[in-house]
């Protein structure tokens, strides 16, 4: 058995069904050759994108990689969410889990003093 466990989550399995009836809609609206109903579709699509991301931030999404065994199950909360989780774009784009710059003082040089430096990534 796999430890990754990805996807099996709260939002990603209500983000599945949301994206399916979208699709089912805009499918519908392909045969039927209604503007309304692959509109319809696209927007039902791009809430489902929006109800993941929502539920990811909110703890019920679970972070990529490794994770211990305790945390594989559907309905364990992420305790590290609100933080974010290193390398997730989701979290990167909410404005979570962000290095900081660390102030280094460099001894031996001309006025030493504290530098900031950006992290490298």
């Amino acid at each position: 058995m796999s430890l990754y466990d990805e996807g099996h989550t709260i939002a990603g399995w209500t983000g599945v069904g949301v994206a399916t009836a979208g699709t089912a809609v805009l499918g519908w609206g392909v045969c039927a050759a209604s503007a309304a109903g692959v509109a319809g579709g696209l927007v039902v699509v791009a809430v489902s994108v929006l109800v993941t991301w929502a539920l990811h931030l909110s703890g019920w999404g679970k972070p990529p990689g490794v994770r211990p065994r305790h945390q594989w199950g559907m309905r364990v909360r992420d305790a590290q969410a609100r933080e974010g989780h290193p390398g997730c774009v989701g979290c990167r784009l909410a404005g979570r889990g962000r290095r900081r710059a660390r102030v280094v003082v460099v001894p031996g040089e001309a006025g030493a003093g504290a530098r900031s430096l950006a992290p490298v990534e």
